[in-house]
């Protein structure tokens, strides 16, 4: 979010004047917002649960069981699924029997690729007392209790996850006004007498209001709310977005606790506080937990607001309801409640066993990550905003001239025609595709951003085709829904209808979005959806999509996502031959990312900001959103040299790499710095090319099992339970260990080893401390960075000015020595841009480096079919220049390379004494074609 129309000279009224901090009372509390107050205050007088299985209605199939629940208080019954899937997953439905309109759960076509498979149980039973349950194996099972109804997910005979556990499930059937019977309660009056009034619970049933907004709720009631209890485990994790920390607090008071909820609602939030559950641009309902020997996960799906209570226990607070049926050793808890305004209950409950493994079952279900184009993991140059075309290639070439490599530059909202989307301010862009193709003969890309809101004004054929094809949100009386953002007035693209979905995948052909070609790709910013003069910067909830079908409530984090899966279907079609998009979003949900990255919004300059983008990026890995990143070196305000050298430094290592700013800021493209921050800065970037093709493996990891490229340390170290809180420091991959420097003037710091194997820090090559926590000496040009024992590391180490520079360019490789004196490593090589790696055009290589011997074969999926060998064939003269071997604690006798044909060819060594460092000059052996050796004599 920016802070002015700047074309019309208008400042959003939404915000009044500038302020430095984040406006609390423009964002609702729980207390007010009707459904969170009710269902906490549920929470708080439950004594027993009302719900119950009806005996009678129980089928049971192999791989699943069907029944009816009966509120016992209200008599309204409804139905209850519980599916045994694939892969450790089970999946809990429930929903009204016979409701008076349908609940919303369309959006499980748009959540899910498929439909989820099921899996044949090992056997089901039902005991006299109507306990069901269902043996998925060996080791899992389910245990579906009668009276009052829960559900138990038992590992190895011990309840991992338990639902109702304390009896707050509540499902606020649909009624209408008419019918809804009041609830009342005594009152004492003063004089001693007693009368029945209308209970709290009864307030804001069908109308809410919140500052000077009015919501009405012609439904009236229709949240749902349960708990959920990860039974031993004392740490959660996920459910982005939010500036807190990994390990995510409690939410009922307490010494550094929270009061409220974590919140799920997508929102626009003018300068985010920190340390806070307050709701951001994104929202995912997937929580993890994780403890010693076993991960266990949550899948909340549901796109309407959503809150999540956080509470940790200690035996001896255990609800009467757990010590009577718990399965387990009475040992410490976090108990959670969710609560959501509407929709259906539908869930999916993930055994693991390994936090891994939940995030490959999660991505099974909502799908992979998209595996990007190499430019997109590169460095992006970004500003509000480069004024004309002249400036954007005085940028080009400014960054050419420091030898500063970068791919991609970017361009806001000012070079629209009056921000009308899909068009050019002309007098000041008067060639784009010129401007484009100087970009493209350097190898580089632009970005314009296009914003899901469109200008309502004459003779602009985006506006006038969705206003005549009905393509906008609509009002509750069917015209069009109309608010403020950067056009000014301007309507919102209902990408909930296919008719208007579809639409939107047209405008970014080439003879539609004209002066655009194929380097130009897509930035979607205000899509959660921002509205200015809306309640809480958003969409008023009863607004209608889908032809009048939906209220905007039911579905409002969603629409953030489809935004963005629409842009990148439309830039992925424009082509014959197709190219993987690249589009950037702001808000996001549950599948969003199978389109693309997504940034952690308006940040600041400051080093408190710095230091939350560790937590918030490894919280978005725990989401299933992998590809994020945070703006460098913060949006708002000014970065001081050293501030912008260490934000630099710290993305380097972050998914997601670009520099922005706010149009009040000053330039502070990398090249303005004065030195030594210049070449601080240059290096940084550098380092950050030569590990380009690492992280491109890792990405394509993350395509195929759904795990994150950052990730916490306790992913890589599952039983030290030190790590269990730790964000300050996080892995890239299995390999890298890195600890940014986020304080002001910091020289050293800090950094906890662990594991077995050695550490050997990546710029000096040499071997660090031992297990433990260690100080180590993090001068303004270093980031404490270390490569892990037992790694294979592949590097490109020329000076290019972009990443498609770099494609035929040879690689060395580093092998940090393990314990045992091995190391191994895998590098993907694909065309870098086409769905072609999808057909087997690709190559994947394991190094193994053992007994003094480096080699390497392929572990490519199809190795012996055509596509893999004809790019095999096309790039095998890419080869390795230069073989580092840290550890390396003798200096050899000889060092030789067996070439592929068997024979024999001594080649040049130098050995580092002081570093413990071998270096092999040229072995001359391709990354693709294996069948050699390098021996160590």
């Amino acid at each position: 979010m920016k802070l002015r129309l700047s074309k019309v000279g208008l400042l959003v009224v939404a915000y009044g004047t500038l302020v430095s901090a984040m406006k609390f009372e423009d964002f609702k509390k729980c207390d007010q917002s009707g459904f969170c107050r009710r269902n906490r205050a549920y929470a708080d007088d439950a004594a027993s649960s009302p719900y119950a299985l009806v005996k009678d209605s129980i089928h049971t199939q192999e791989d699943r069981i069907h029944a009816d629940i009966l509120n016992t208080e209200t008599n309204i019954v409804l139905t209850l699924q519980v599916h045994v899937l694939k892969d450790n997953t089970a999946r809990v439905r429930i929903n009204e029997k016979q409701p008076i309109k349908p609940r919303y759960e369309d959006h499980v076509k748009f959540t899910l690729v498929k439909e989820p498979e099921t899996m044949k149980a090992l056997k089901t039973e039902t005991s006299d007392a109507g306990i069901i349950t269902i043996h998925m194996d060996k080791q899992r099972k389910i245990v579906i209790s009668p009276e009052p109804v829960r559900i138990e997910f038992l590992v190895n005979n011990e309840a991992a996850i338990t639902l109702n556990d304390r009896g707050f499930f509540n499902f606020e059937h649909l009624r209408t006004k008419e019918s809804h019977v009041k609830k009342m309660v005594e009152q004492k009056n003063e004089d001693g007498t007693v009368e029945m009034v209308e209970a709290e619970s009864e307030k804001d049933l069908w109308e809410e209001t919140f500052k000077t907004w009015t919501d009405p709720k012609p439904n009236g009631p229709e949240s749902i709310a349960l708990d959920i209890t990860f039974n031993g485990f004392s740490h959660v994790y996920g459910i982005p977005e939010h500036a807190s920390s990994l390990s995510l607090k409690e939410t009922r008071g307490g010494e550094g606790n929270y009061d409220e909820p974590y919140r799920l609602y997508n929102t626009d939030v003018f300068e985010y506080a920190l340390d806070s559950p307050t709701s951001l641009y994104g929202a995912v309902p997937l929580m993890i937990a994780h403890k010693k020997g076993l991960s266990a996960g949550i899948f909340w799906m549901n796109p309407s607001e959503t809150w999540i209570d956080i509470v940790k226990t200690q035996p001896e607070q255990d609800s009467k309801l757990q010590k009577i049926f718990s399965h387990t050793p009475q040992v410490p808890s976090t108990q959670t409640h969710w609560m959501s305004e509407a929709g259906v209950m539908d869930l999916f409950v993930f055994f693991g066993p390994t936090t891994k493994d939940i995030l490959r079952q999660y991505s099974l279900l909502t799908g992979p990550p998209a595996m990007p184009q190499m430019f997109a993991i590169a460095y992006h140059q970004c500003r509000w905003n480069y004024i004309n075309q002249r400036d954007v290639l005085e940028v080009d070439r400014k960054f050419d001239e420091h030898d500063m490599p970068y791919d991609v530059i970017w361009l806001d909202i000012e070079y629209t025609d009056e921000k009308k989307y899909f068009t050019w301010d002309t007098p000041k862009f008067p060639n784009p595709i010129e401007m484009e193709e100087t970009l493209d003969n350097k190898g580089r890309k632009l970005v314009t951003i296009i914003d899901p809101h469109i200008k309502r004004t004459k003779d602009y054929r985006i506006a006038d085709e969705s206003h005549q094809q009905d393509l906008f949100i609509k009002k509750p009386d069917g015209k069009d829904y109309e608010g403020w953002c950067w056009p000014g007035q301007s309507s919102w693209i209902d990408f909930v209808q296919e008719k208007s979905f579809n639409w939107w995948k047209k405008q970014f052909s080439f003879d539609l979005f004209k002066g655009t070609r194929e380097n130009v790709h897509i930035w979607n910013d205000m899509n959660e959806p921002s509205v200015f003069n809306g309640p809480e910067i958003t969409i008023q909830k009863e607004m209608m999509h889908d032809g009048g079908k939906w209220e905007h409530r039911v579905l409002h984090n969603l629409y953030a996502g489809l935004s963005h899966l629409a842009t990148a279907e439309g830039v992925q079609e424009r082509t014959a031959v197709q190219k993987r998009p690249f589009v950037l979003a702001r808000g996001f949900y549950a599948g969003t990312q199978r389109a693309g990255p997504i940034w952690t919004g308006d940040n600041i300059a400051n080093w408190e900001s710095l230091q939350y983008t560790n937590p918030m990026i490894l919280s978005n890995s725990m989401g299933g959103i992998p590809f994020s990143g945070a703006d460098v070196p913060g949006f708002f305000e000014n970065a001081t040299p050293e501030l912008l050298a260490r934000w630099y430094q710290a993305a380097t290592y972050q998914p997601f790499f670009r520099g922005h700013a706010h149009i009040d800021t000053k330039r502070r493209e990398p090249y303005l710095s004065a030195e030594p921050y210049r070449s601080i800065t240059r290096d940084t970037l550098r380092e950050r090319y030569a590990m380009l093709s690492f992280w491109y493996t890792l990405f394509f990891d993350a395509y195929k099992e759904g795990t994150p490229m950052m990730r916490p340390m306790f992913m890589e170290y599952p039983d030290d339970e030190s790590l269990f809180t730790v964000d300050d420091q996080f892995m890239v991959g299995s390999a890298v260990l890195v600890k940014p420097i986020t304080v002001e003037g910091a020289t050293s710091t800090d950094v906890y080893f662990p594991g077995e194997e050695p550490w050997y820090n990546t710029k000096t090559h040499e071997v660090v401390g031992n297990k433990g926590l260690h100080n180590v000496e993090a001068p303004l040009d270093t980031i404490p960075a270390f490569y892990q024992g037992g790694s294979i590391i592949p590097r490109r180490e020329r000076v290019r000015r972009s990443s498609p520079a770099m494609r035929l360019d040879p690689f060395t490789l580093v092998i940090a020595k393990g314990s045992n004196g091995s190391a191994s490593g895998r590098l993907y090589m694909d065309d870098e841009e086409t769905f072609s790696f999808q057909k087997g055009a690709y190559g994947h290589t394991l190094f193994e480096y053992k007994d003094d011997e480096l080699s390497c074969q392929s572990v490519h999926e199809d190795a012996t079919g055509s596509a893999a060998k004809s790019f095999i064939q096309l790039n095998k003269e890419v080869r390795v220049e230069r073989v580092q071997i840290l550890g390396q604690d003798v200096k050899p006798k000889d060092v030789q390379v067996v070439h592929r044909d068997g024979k024999t060819e001594k080649v040049e060594f130098a050995w580092d004494a002081t570093k413990k460092v071998l270096t092999v000059k040229d072995p001359k052996v391709s990354v693709l074609e294996c069948g050699w050796k390098v021996v160590v004599y």
